[in-house]
């Protein structure tokens, strides 16, 4: 997908890979923001495209998912040509490297691949800025999920090239 000469972004389509994607999102949702472990892993988490953002030496770096189709339908209003971009995660020592962006652009390219028209994102309140960098615009009231507060965002994708 996208690399640098410290990391690599890739879709996590080895068994090994999405267990890593899922360290990530314990150590950063579970561990340092007190999300329940009982809500961060869904059923969703079976048909989401993982990726993963991964060190020369191995070591999981950041993570994110993007629902499709019918998984998505509940987050984007229904909109079958929407998909859904969550659980974006760097681990605290990555921060600041530009992870987040080349997981968000990740997870674009593969929305794209699959045809879609636009993502979603439910961005915690603190992370609007950042998503609103990457052409990101919120759309409706602020929410808590998962006692955090929330706004729904959406990028209408164009085809790259």
């Amino acid at each position: 997908m996208s690399s640098t000469h410290a990391y690599e972004v890739r879709v996590a389509e080895e068994s090994a890979d999405r267990e890593a994607c899922f360290a990530v999102r314990k150590e950063v949702f579970v561990r340092e923001q007190g999300v329940p472990e009982d809500i961060e892993y869904d059923a969703y988490d079976e048909t989401a495209v993982h990726v993963l953002a991964v060190r020369a030496d191995g070591v999981p770096l950041g993570t994110g998912r993007l629902l499709h189709g019918e998984a998505a339908a509940a987050k984007t209003g229904g909109d079958l040509t929407v998909g859904s971009l969550g659980r974006l995660a760097v681990a605290q020592e990555a921060r600041g490297l530009g992870i987040g962006v080349a997981l968000v652009r990740a997870i674009e390219d593969v929305a794209r691949a699959r045809g879609l028209a636009a993502v979603d994102l439910h961005a915690q309140t603190h992370a609007m800025g950042f998503y609103e960098r990457l052409g990101y615009e919120a759309y409706g009231p602020e929410y808590p999920e998962a006692g955090i507060p929330h706004r729904a965002m959406r990028r209408v994708l164009r085809p790259t090239g």
